[in-house]
């Protein structure tokens, strides 16, 4: 099945909502029942992504939207401070990866998210919270090297890792 990656648009925002609502389950499934809580990621925090560019999404042939992702350039704020490591590279641009999303029938999304953003950039950064097993299992298949621990504005504790290729 043929497999696409583009930029998302307003109107494709009820169908991301529904590919969150189902991120969301496959999260709480797994053990995962702290990240994404209720009203997050919002339409707001969406329209924020795409109102940089930054905001995509993965269609899968006739089923359409499957998955969501945001690929923002830095700086990214969260990541001034990082506790208990350091950045394999503090000095060169990044793009970071957040708000992965998918349905739990399709698979595969990850791999298709790294090949598209190293594509555009070699240096990226990604968060997870330590209870996001499958995430985790995902970053540490594509080799990203963990860094440490960064904080959100809300407080909540993210493990942090970035890849130079």
């Amino acid at each position: 099945m043929r497999r696409i990656i583009r930029e998302a648009t307003l109107a494709d925002m009820a169908e991301i909502m529904k590919v969150m609502d189902a991120a969301k389950a496959i999260m709480r499934q797994n053990g995962n029942m702290h990240q994404w809580g209720e009203g997050y990621p919002s339409e707001v925090v969406i329209s924020a992504d795409m109102e940089r560019h930054g905001a995509f999404v993965v269609v899968e042939g006739d089923a359409g939207i499957v998955a969501y992702f945001a690929f923002l350039p830095s700086p990214e704020p969260t990541y001034d401070k990082i506790f208990y490591g350091q950045w394999v590279d503090d000095t060169m641009p990044y793009h970071v990866v957040h708000r992965i999303a998918s349905y739990p029938y399709v698979h595969g999304i990850f791999d298709a998210i790294m090949d598209f953003c190293f594509s555009r950039d070699s240096n990226i950064r990604i968060d997870t919270h330590r209870d996001n097993t499958i995430m985790r299992h995902n970053i540490a298949k594509h080799a990203f090297t963990y860094c440490g621990i960064i904080y959100l504005t809300s407080g909540a504790e993210r493990l942090a890792w970035q890849k130079i290729m």
